[in-house]
């Protein structure tokens, strides 16, 4: 099979998007994609190996998967085909560790092949198999645990209003993942004004938690090197090099910043630096996707992910619009998809539960996606005041949002956060939030420490 049959096979295969659509890879029909389903689970994993879907002489995404590829880690599963690594994946002997010492041997487009015939059980059965769990001051993605990105935004990045909004995330036991603004301005002086007011607010609390300013990577390398306090390096990437090119980055671009982070030895528990975004219909967009559907070129983009060791990596999953997921169904399957991709690689995955204004989805889809994916261990979702970011203009998950799916599914945050929130007086004694009028003086000491903050 060469390159241009696997990608007509992948495409024809993966569930119906939006997205493929507008590309011209979907199948047809129903039936073609049932056909290119058995198709594909009867083709080697060898095989897919052995197809490289762009030249690799032209792309260096492409070498960078080849070159992560471990040959002795790929061998006991080497003679399966993609239907039989499947079953392996929901059997009792895929433990947790069985599944974790394959993160070398397996490239993404073996894992986008096993999704695409996957339905969104097993999605979730096998995603819960494979934590992946790292640390800079505080410890994402243990078992039974949930972290929260604040998402304080805000259209003008004026102080006060950013202030109050993490005020109000850490009061409900968000934060964990990480303090993480989208700039209004992409600046270095804009990223060094929300960077001070992040780390002035950490050290007045003495609270465990990471900050990260969206900006471009450049923005923060230049940050970094006039002595900024720079927790999290934050990119978009994307599975080809001329998708990262789009979004103005190249892989030697990325370790630089990596090592840059690294120099600067802010982590308490750990070094993991990198925090990465991605999104299906990213490389489509760019006119950057080779023919190759949105899903797999997604998983694509964690292999890149995967070679700069990252804190938190999470999938916007319905923000780049309709055009790429049409609707809640669309986008429910894409997340469940993203992460279970991310994490057979060994990537740690969180996702952004959104969607934006004019597709057709509302807050019901998303809680339902939610749940779906605290309940296959997600790392991470985000916490954004009312759940509407009113400086990117789209919908996406609130704080109290986290504070439910943390109660039903009896989850915890990080650790070391945990600790200080009791300590706080904002959980109690057995890590749920508590409420306003039991929250005593510990709670009341607490607001008010970050209410001078907030100044």
């Amino acid at each position: 099979m060469g390159p241009e049959q696997l990608k007509t096979l992948l495409a024809e295969a993966s569930p119906a998007r939006s997205g493929d659509f507008l590309a011209g890879v979907a199948a047809e029909s129903q039936e073609a994609r049932v056909r290119a389903q058995r198709r594909l689970a009867e083709t080697g994993l060898a095989e897919i190996l052995q197809t490289p879907l762009i030249d690799p002489e032209t792309d260096e995404v492409q070498r960078l998967i080849l070159d992560q590829h471990d040959e002795a880690a790929f061998r006991p599963i080497a003679g399966l085909s993609v239907g039989d690594f499947r079953d392996f994946l929901l059997s009792d002997e895929a433990s947790p560790e069985a599944i974790s010492a394959l993160k070398w041997a397996l490239t993404p487009e073996m894992v986008a092949a096993v999704s695409k015939i996957c339905r969104n059980q097993d999605l979730i059965a096998i995603a819960r198999k494979r934590p992946v769990v790292t640390k800079f001051r505080t410890t994402v993605g243990l078992p039974g645990r949930l972290a929260v990105r604040i998402q304080p935004n805000h259209p003008t990045d004026d102080a006060k209003g950013v202030a109050a909004s993490i005020l109000d995330g850490l009061a409900f036991g968000c934060g964990d993942a990480v303090i993480g603004i989208n700039p209004a301005t992409d600046s270095p002086s804009a990223m060094r004004r929300l960077l001070d007011l992040i780390e002035e607010l950490r050290l007045r609390l003495d609270c465990p938690v990471q900050s990260c300013v969206l900006a471009h990577v450049t923005t923060a390398i230049d940050c970094m090197s006039r002595g900024a306090p720079v927790d999290l390096v934050f990119q978009s990437i994307a599975g080809s090099e001329k998708a990262n090119a789009s979004f103005g980055i190249s892989l030697s671009m990325l370790k630089e910043a990596q090592d840059a982070a690294k120099s600067l030895k802010r982590g308490t528990i750990g070094e993991d630096v990198m925090y990465f975004e991605t999104g299906q219909g990213a490389a489509l967009s760019a006119d950057a996707h080779f023919g190759i559907d949105q899903q797999t070129m997604e998983a694509r983009a964690y292999a890149v992910a995967r070679a700069f060791d990252p804190l938190l990596v999470n999938t916007v999953v319905g923000f780049i619009g309709p055009e790429y997921l049409y609707d809640g169904k669309e986008i429910t399957r894409a997340g469940l998809e993203d992460h279970f991709c991310g994490k057979l690689l060994g990537v740690p995955m969180g996702v952004d539960v959104c969607y934006t204004n004019h597709a057709e989805a509302d807050q019901d889809d998303m809680d339902n996606l939610l749940t779906l994916l605290a309940v296959a261990g997600v790392n991470f979702v985000m916490g954004v005041p009312g759940s509407d970011d009113v400086m990117l203009n789209y919908q996406s998950t609130s704080y109290h949002d986290a504070a439910y799916v943390r109660r039903a599914l009896d989850l915890k945050p990080a650790p070391e956060f945990e600790a200080w929130l009791r300590e706080a007086g904002v959980f109690d004694d057995a890590g749920f939030l508590l409420p306003e009028s039991d929250r005593g003086d510990a709670g009341l000491i607490a607001r008010s420490k970050l209410l001078e903050s907030a100044q």
